[in-house]
């Protein structure tokens, strides 16, 4: 039998499409993918010129111009004349896009990683556009309110992507976005004086990083610059803990399973995480900056029952939250 032909639709972020793509192709799928915001360097100048800037000065996310992004995503599915297009997030793409996949005659999927009230999709109209699935499971019970059959598909981690080689860093450490209460977190572990450090460029005191997030100011929590993904997972892995801050979210993000995947102690902000993780024994919940600081002396003070707690979380990880394991979840869009 023939392998159905499955293009991926996605942002580049983070490189996470590559996860996504072994995933299906590991399943029997003849998968490939488009990124529909890659450009040449001159193009992402201008974009950043014309888009980003304005959008952070209005507080809004709009980056991309979307008729140029979604002529280039439909002339991608012409290419490929796939039977599923599955998009990733893509709340750029114009409803022209979604029309020339149906005329196609390609199965329209989605997966959300963000939630739909931070997105510029109409929650009253998006069922309209493909079958839906979303990692926010509020999101999910909204929809399904609407009469929208969306699932709910958390996240994941990609087992195939190998660690960089790091000795022990003796500290914890927080890899993501300064925004929400991460840094009265952060904050607080410092004024405790536990060992931590922040990785990524709105934490970062560089020059270059400065520029590119458009601020003068730099945390007072010891930083360092953006990790791609393989570096990300040796800091996490090497250190005593890395911290999971959600603030405004309503699904558990990518780090969740990564952190666990890879073996490290992760400190986590979100009791609910038990419909994942056994909370104490595979992960450290807080929900306040005295508990963090509390869990992190904990962690000082136990160091064989973090080794155990390591390998409980990512055995866990592994028989339950890789890609392949969504990418499972994902047939039933089209099925």
């Amino acid at each position: 039998m023939k392998a159905r032909r499955l293009l991926l639709v996605s942002p580049t972020f983070h490189g996470y499409w590559r996860s996504i793509e072994s995933a299906f192709q590991q399943l029997g799928y003849d998968a490939s993918t488009y990124c529909y915001d890659a450009a040449p360097k001159a193009e992402k100048l201008w974009n950043k010129v014309r888009h980003e800037l304005p959008a952070k000065l209005r507080g809004q996310q709009n980056h991309l111009s979307p008729d140029l992004v979604s002529s280039r995503a439909a002339a991608a599915v012409r290419a490929a004349r796939p039977d599923i297009v599955l998009v990733v997030r893509g709340d750029v793409l114009t409803t022209a896009f979604w029309g020339e996949v149906r005329e196609l005659g390609a199965v329209p999927a989605m997966w959300l990683y963000d939630e739909l009230r931070r997105m510029r999709y109409d929650p009253d109209t998006i069922g309209e556009l493909a079958a839906i699935a979303t990692y926010s499971s509020a999101d999910a019970a909204q929809l399904r309110d609407k009469g929208v059959a969306a699932l709910h598909v958390p996240l994941a981690f990609d087992p195939e992507v190998t660690p960089t080689p790091t000795g022990p860093t003796g500290e914890f450490s927080f890899i993501g976005a300064r925004y929400g209460r991460r840094e009265e977190y952060l904050q607080a572990l410092v004024e405790a004086g536990l060992p931590v450090r922040a990785h990524g460029r709105d934490w970062s005191s560089h020059l270059v990083d400065r520029a590119r997030t458009f601020r003068l100011d730099a945390p007072a929590v010891p930083a360092g610059r953006d990790l791609d993904l393989p570096d990300a997972y040796g800091v996490m892995k090497a250190g005593l803990g890395t911290l999971n801050v959600h603030g405004d979210q309503d699904g558990f993000t990518m780090r969740t399973f990564e952190a666990s995947g890879v073996g490290a102690v992760q400190l986590v902000d979100r009791p609910e995480v038990e419909h994942y993780y056994d909370p104490g024994r595979e992960v450290l919940v807080f929900t306040n900056p005295d508990e963090l600081v509390r869990a992190c002396r904990d962690v000082l003070a136990a160091p064989e029952r973090m080794t155990t707690l390591r390998e409980a979380a990512m055995a866990r990880t592994r028989a339950e939250h890789t890609f392949v394991h969504r990418a499972r979840s994902l047939e039933a869009l089209w099925a």
